[in-house]
């Protein structure tokens, strides 16, 4: 029992503890990872990531994937700037790649590191089309959304933990019973859904960003139209994925994309790039 109360109290002070305040959103983030912990080791894995991969260099498309990823940071300091996030950016070192692999992805590291795949670069189709993918993988990158994974992570480990200590002193079928239950509840219920939270708040986040650097923000609904041509029918049920479906984004950023103009119009920026 005294070991169950301790990792009662301990989760307590870690909730306590483990607040960040996103400053797109306004709200407090589960957040156990400081920036002087995480990001040092996000840089040194993404270093050893790109030695062991195959870069695009010199070419019109790795070029666009640098220079769309610089317009997308500065559109993000222009932001945070605005509004008193002075200093945000301090640790950051952005860094934009593209490698030769066929798959259809990119993705982000804490502290900026953002790669891209040659194989997402037909379905990106054009500038527009890369701008939303940048702007939704630096969104992640902001919104700490990585170390967010990890802190609940941490805390789904300390429910098992608890959980199997509650149901010691049972019999092993019903030990068995709830380890199945809590990994299967604990994932379907929280984690994935979780997931599925940062991929929109990075689609919601990212319209803005993408906007304020002078791109057209409904051109990631057509991005998420091509994405899912390409897919087929594969995708497994929402409720079971990691990510929305497509069809769940493009209604959102269909319904978004007003706002990101609107805000991006207090920037000055009246054009939009399609």
């Amino acid at each position: 029992m005294r070991i169950r109360q301790i990792a009662i109290v301990v989760s307590f002070f870690l909730l306590l503890a483990g607040c960040k305040t996103n400053p797109f959103t306004g709200e407090k983030n589960l957040n156990f990872y400081p920036n002087s912990q995480i990001f040092p080791a996000s840089f040194a894995q993404y270093n050893q990531m790109m030695a062991e991969s195959k870069l695009e260099t010199g070419t019109e498309d790795s070029r666009m994937i640098k220079n769309v990823g610089q317009k997308i940071a500065v559109a993000a300091e222009r932001y945070l700037d605005a509004n008193g996030y002075q200093g945000y950016l301090d640790d950051y070192k952005w860094e934009f790649n593209l490698i030769k692999d066929d798959q259809v992805n990119a993705w982000a590291m804490p502290g900026g590191k953002i790669a891209f795949y040659t194989g997402i670069m037909p379905i990106a189709q054009d500038e527009a089309g890369v701008a939303a993918i940048m702007a939704h993988e630096v969104a992640h990158a902001l919104a700490d959304h990585g170390a967010q994974r990890m802190s609940a992570a941490q805390l789904q480990q300390l429910g098992a933990v608890a959980g199997s200590i509650a149901v010691s002193g049972r019999s092993q079928e019903t030990q068995q019973i709830f380890a199945q239950a809590y990994g299967l509840g604990s994932t379907v219920g929280v984690m994935l859904p979780f997931s599925r939270s940062h991929e929109s708040e990075a689609d919601r986040i990212g319209l803005t960003l993408m906007a304020i650097a002078g791109y057209e923000p409904l051109e990631a609904a057509e991005l998420w139209r091509r994405m899912k041509a390409n897919a087929g029918g594969g995708a497994p049920p929402e409720f079971l994925s990691t990510h929305p479906s497509s069809d769940t984004r493009i209604r959102n950023i269909e319904k978004w994309a007003p706002e990101a103009r609107a805000e991006a119009r207090k920037y000055g920026v009246t054009q939009f790039r399609s």
